[in-house]
C-alpha cells in the first residue's frame, strides 16, 4: 500500500489540536488522528481502548486542559501522547492502537497496513 498524506507539519502545534483522517479498521469505517507532543508527531486510531468510541471532546480536541495527556471524552480515560498507553480510567494498562506515520519534508504521512486501511470510496 502506498503512504498518504495526512497533512503538513506546520498544521500540527504542540499540545494542540489534532487532525482527523478517515481510515477504515478491520472492515469498519473510522477515523484516525495525529497530534504533536514533546516535539513529535504521534497518530493513533481514534477509538477509545475501553469501549470503542471516538476520543475527541470536539473534533480534533484529544488533549485534557494540561496538553499533556490525550483524554477519552465519554469517561475520563487518561493515555499518553508518545506511546497511547493508559495510565488512568477504566481500561488502565491498555493502549491505543498506534497508525505508523513518518514527518518528512514538512509533511506529515501514513503508512496503511492490514488493519488500517485507506476507505475505499
Amino acid at each position: 500500500m502506498s503512504d498518504i498524506k495526512i497533512c503538513d507539519s506546520s498544521e500540527l502545534i504542540e499540545g494542540g489540536k489534532g487532525i482527523r483522517f478517515p481510515v477504515t479498521a478491520g472492515h469498519e469505517d473510522a477515523t484516525g488522528f495525529v497530534v504533536r507532543f514533546d516535539g513529535t508527531a504521534h497518530a493513533y486510531l481514534n477509538r477509545c481502548a475501553h469501549v470503542p468510541i471516538e476520543l475527541d471532546w470536539n473534533p480534533g480536541e484529544f488533549f485534557e486542559s494540561s496538553g499533556l495527556y490525550i483524554m477519552c471524552s465519554t469517561h475520563g480515560a487518561i493515555y499518553k501522547p508518545e506511546n497511547g498507553y493508559c495510565t488512568g480510567g477504566p481500561c488502565r494498562g491498555a493502549r491505543l492502537r498506534k497508525i505508523e506515520i513518518t514527518e518528512k519534508d514538512g509533511q506529515i504521512v501514513w503508512h496503511p497496513d492490514d488493519y488500517v486501511t485507506p476507505v475505499v470510496a
